[in-house]
């Protein structure tokens, strides 16, 4: 499974926002075919969407089409001007059920069949924001093997409950831990909620901080200098590095000395510690 550190929303009626997206080296850019284009721009969207899928070089970046929520008209409509473009991966928006995933599943395998090409190639990464999709998260994490990755929304899911939104995040933090907890029991990614604040890069780095804690491995972006921040706040740095390799090597040669539990620079090491080490070497894997 790729790395998917920052996920940066492009327009995807602006060529030129896009153009500029795939020159910055950011793990994740998803052309926006919803809520960043007007109802008057989907058609306009749509063909720009699939002329820069096909013309851009977007580098290692993962390229990803947000569709309109499925099933609907609009849905099949962005799917059928994309498809053949073969992004890598279709965010699907406001996912309440299994069925609505299972219907983007379908059509994947079917134009994957017709085109001729890897079976279960596109990736689908689901985007849980309504009061419905929350409640039905641990059905939604097990209902296509193309799910790479559960997305958070909140700022839809307290417009759909009638919240409201704090600073604090506490209005959203049992639905923002349920999706996080959901993700790492089925072997999925969890990303982060939009930051909305473009000015505010301390609130957003600490955000970052507290998106990790909670175990999520990347945060939605919606300015290229958010991303470029998140990308970096989801990094381990060389230290932590260092520190997890040292952990993970001194683990591996008392193991293979018959010994359980050890100490490390007079602290004791347990299994758990060992775990998370091991996880976070995992998070520098390269997409290129």
């Amino acid at each position: 499974m790729r790395i998917r550190r920052a996920l940066l929303f492009m327009p995807g009626d602006s060529e030129r926002k896009i153009h500029k997206a795939a020159a910055l080296g950011i793990d994740s850019i998803v052309m926006d075919l919803e809520d960043g284009v007007a109802w008057s721009q989907k058609q306009a969207a749509r063909a720009a969407t699939a002329q820069a899928l096909q013309a851009l070089d977007f580098g290692g970046s993962e390229r990803a089409v947000r569709l309109n929520p499925a099933p609907s008209d609009l849905a099949e409509a962005d799917l059928q001007a994309t498809i053949a473009a073969r992004p890598d991966a279709y965010v699907l928006p406001k996912v309440e059920t299994p069925a609505h995933l299972l219907w983007l599943a379908a059509q994947l395998d079917h134009f994957e069949a017709r085109f001729g090409w890897p079976s279960q190639g596109i990736r689908i990464l689901a985007l849980i924001e309504t009061a419905r999709g929350v409640v039905n998260v641990h059905e939604i994490a097990q209902a296509s093997p193309r799910l790479d990755a559960l997305l958070f929304g909140a700022e839809d899911l307290i417009g759909d409950i009638g919240g409201v939104r704090t600073p604090s995040n506490r209005e959203v933090l049992y639905a923002r831990s349920k999706v996080a907890i959901v993700a790492a029991a089925f072997g999925l990614q969890a990303i982060d909620q939009i930051f909305v604040d473009l000015h505010d890069q301390a609130r957003l780095q600490a955000e970052c901080q507290e998106a990790l804690e909670l175990g999520y491995r990347g945060k939605m972006a919606i300015h290229p200098t958010q991303a470029a921040l998140i990308q970096a706040a989801f990094s381990p740095t060389p230290a932590q590095m260092a520190a997890a390799a040292q952990l993970v090597a001194a683990y591996e040669a008392h193991q293979a000395c018959g010994a359980g539990v050890f100490t490390l620079d007079g602290k004791v090491v347990e299994a758990p510690m060992v775990k998370a080490a091991q996880q976070l070497l995992s998070r520098v894997v390269s997409n290129q």
